[in-house]
Protein backbone atom coordinates (compact mmCIF):
# COMPACT_ATOMS: atom_id res chain seq x y z
CA UNK A 1 0.00 0.00 0.00
CA UNK A 2 1.48 3.42 -0.89
CA UNK A 3 1.84 5.91 2.35
CA UNK A 4 -0.25 8.99 2.73
CA UNK A 5 1.17 11.73 1.49
CA UNK A 6 1.70 14.54 4.83
CA UNK A 7 0.52 17.80 3.91
CA UNK A 8 1.61 21.26 5.65
CA UNK A 9 -1.97 22.07 7.12
CA UNK A 10 -1.16 24.81 9.66
CA UNK A 11 0.48 27.93 8.79
CA UNK A 12 2.78 30.10 10.99
CA UNK A 13 5.14 32.79 11.21
CA UNK A 14 8.15 32.79 13.90
CA UNK A 15 9.99 35.92 14.27
CA UNK A 16 13.33 37.17 15.44
CA UNK A 17 15.26 40.56 16.30
CA UNK A 18 18.76 41.06 15.48
CA UNK A 19 21.42 43.30 16.97
CA UNK A 20 24.12 41.62 18.25
CA UNK A 21 27.20 41.07 16.30
CA UNK A 22 28.24 37.25 15.32
CA UNK A 23 31.10 36.62 12.79
CA UNK A 24 30.97 33.23 13.66
CA UNK A 25 30.02 30.49 10.86
CA UNK A 26 30.45 27.36 13.31
CA UNK A 27 26.89 27.78 15.46
CA UNK A 28 29.13 29.87 18.44
CA UNK A 29 28.58 33.10 19.23
CA UNK A 30 24.92 35.00 19.79
CA UNK A 31 22.15 33.03 18.21
CA UNK A 32 18.37 34.04 18.33
CA UNK A 33 15.77 31.73 17.86
CA UNK A 34 13.51 32.14 14.66
CA UNK A 35 11.09 28.90 14.15
CA UNK A 36 11.02 26.11 15.92
CA UNK A 37 9.31 22.76 14.56
CA UNK A 38 5.67 21.51 15.53
CA UNK A 39 4.85 18.23 17.04
CA UNK A 40 5.00 16.43 13.87
CA UNK A 41 7.71 18.71 12.31
CA UNK A 42 7.25 21.56 9.85
CA UNK A 43 7.94 22.82 6.28
CA UNK A 44 9.93 25.70 6.28
CA UNK A 45 9.20 28.37 3.10
CA UNK A 46 11.08 31.46 3.24
CA UNK A 47 12.90 34.15 5.68
CA UNK A 48 12.37 37.90 5.26
CA UNK A 49 15.14 40.01 6.26
CA UNK A 50 14.10 43.78 6.88
CA UNK A 51 16.97 46.24 8.23
CA UNK A 52 15.38 49.00 10.87
CA UNK A 53 18.26 51.19 10.61
CA UNK A 54 21.32 51.70 7.75
CA UNK A 55 23.51 48.95 7.52
CA UNK A 56 26.49 48.38 6.21
CA UNK A 57 28.24 45.07 4.15
CA UNK A 58 28.03 42.16 6.13
CA UNK A 59 26.20 38.72 6.64
CA UNK A 60 22.75 37.45 8.21
CA UNK A 61 23.18 33.71 8.63
CA UNK A 62 20.65 30.68 9.04
CA UNK A 63 21.68 27.95 11.46
CA UNK A 64 19.55 24.83 11.70
CA UNK A 65 19.82 23.07 15.09
CA UNK A 66 18.62 19.16 16.22
CA UNK A 67 19.11 19.97 20.22
CA UNK A 68 22.84 19.19 20.00
CA UNK A 69 24.30 20.63 17.28
CA UNK A 70 24.21 23.88 15.23
CA UNK A 71 24.56 23.78 11.62
CA UNK A 72 25.47 26.74 8.66
CA UNK A 73 22.31 26.60 6.30
CA UNK A 74 22.10 29.71 4.69
CA UNK A 75 23.59 33.14 4.45
CA UNK A 76 22.31 36.35 2.86
CA UNK A 77 24.43 39.31 1.74
CA UNK A 78 23.64 42.69 3.46
CA UNK A 79 24.18 45.99 1.36
CA UNK A 80 25.42 49.26 2.76
CA UNK A 81 21.97 51.49 2.86
CA UNK A 82 21.39 54.73 4.46
CA UNK A 83 17.27 54.92 4.75
CA UNK A 84 15.55 58.08 4.02
CA UNK A 85 12.47 59.81 3.03
CA UNK A 86 13.23 58.50 -0.44
CA UNK A 87 15.99 55.64 0.08
CA UNK A 88 14.40 51.87 1.87
CA UNK A 89 16.36 50.35 4.12
CA UNK A 90 18.22 46.90 3.58
CA UNK A 91 15.55 44.06 2.72
CA UNK A 92 15.85 40.31 1.29
CA UNK A 93 14.40 36.73 1.21
CA UNK A 94 16.40 33.56 1.58
CA UNK A 95 13.97 30.72 0.11
CA UNK A 96 14.64 27.90 2.29
CA UNK A 97 15.12 24.36 0.27
CA UNK A 98 16.34 21.25 0.64
CA UNK A 99 19.16 19.40 -2.19
CA UNK A 100 16.43 18.20 -4.49
CA UNK A 101 14.80 22.03 -3.86
CA UNK A 102 11.86 21.39 -2.20
CA UNK A 103 11.44 23.78 0.50
CA UNK A 104 12.57 22.13 3.64
CA UNK A 105 10.88 19.95 6.66
CA UNK A 106 12.49 20.58 9.31
CA UNK A 107 11.90 17.46 12.25
CA UNK A 108 10.33 17.56 15.47
CA UNK A 109 12.69 18.69 18.04
CA UNK A 110 14.91 21.16 15.15
CA UNK A 111 14.71 24.17 14.71
CA UNK A 112 16.06 27.14 13.02
CA UNK A 113 18.34 30.34 14.27
CA UNK A 114 19.64 33.34 13.36
CA UNK A 115 22.35 35.78 13.41
CA UNK A 116 23.98 38.83 12.08
CA UNK A 117 27.91 39.40 11.23
CA UNK A 118 27.54 43.61 12.35
CA UNK A 119 25.99 44.88 15.30
CA UNK A 120 22.79 46.31 12.94
CA UNK A 121 19.42 45.84 13.91
CA UNK A 122 17.23 43.44 11.96
CA UNK A 123 13.69 42.48 12.28
CA UNK A 124 13.47 38.34 10.51
CA UNK A 125 10.23 36.90 9.93
CA UNK A 126 10.26 32.90 8.36
CA UNK A 127 7.33 31.37 6.89
CA UNK A 128 6.57 27.88 7.57
CA UNK A 129 3.53 25.27 8.24
CA UNK A 130 3.23 22.14 11.07
CA UNK A 131 2.72 19.18 9.57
Amino acid sequence: MAPVPNYAAVPRLGRASLSVANPNRDGTGTLVSLFTAGTNGSLVKEVTIKAIASTTAGMIRLFLYNGTNYTLHSELTVSAVTPSATAASFAGTINLRDAESEPLELPSGWSLHCSTEKAESFHVICKGADF
